[in-house]
């Protein structure tokens, strides 16, 4: 790893947190939101608000990172976008696996629903967030060698 990249890498990692924390206040914001007008413990309508308030998540990050955390890696190509769509169904999958299971672990333990909705939720976005990272660090916004100029 060159120094440039050991260098830029915290404050990466502080830049995708805070970012990520934006991500949070709109996914777990909106699926609340959804719960509040549609209360439910039916698992495909909770699959459906999940990922509806995860793709908006989704959606900020994209437009955040690329403006600012890798904006330097950032070239908006084709490429870079089909990655971030892939990675975010990639990280949409873990998201539901891990909401749906917390979710039904909780309900088994009778923690009152709210609770066990925004718990469940809470684990599923740093599941998320966490695999998110490295997938758009290392696959998407990869960074390419520079090639070196002659003297």
């Amino acid at each position: 790893m060159e120094n440039s990249e050991k260098r830029r890498t915290p404050i990466q990692t502080l830049q995708f947190t805070v970012i990520g924390i934006s991500n949070a206040a709109v996914d777990i914001g909106s699926l609340n939101l959804l719960l509040l007008l549609h209360p439910t413990n039916h698992g495909v309508t909770l699959t459906l608000f999940n990922t509806f308030a995860y793709g908006l998540a989704v959606s900020n990050s994209y437009i955040w990172n690329s403006m600012i955390t890798f904006r330097h890696a950032a070239k908006g190509s084709t490429k870079q976008r089909l990655g971030f769509f892939l990675q975010g169904l990639f990280s949409l999958l873990i998201n539901n696996i891990v909401f749906l299971a917390f979710n039904l672990l909780f309900q088994s333990i009778g923690m009152p629903v709210w609770i066990r909705h925004n718990l469940s939720k809470g684990l599923a976005m740093f599941a998320s967030f966490s695999a998110s990272f490295f997938m758009i660090k290392y696959l998407v916004f990869k960074d390419r060698p520079q090639k070196k100029q002659p003297l």
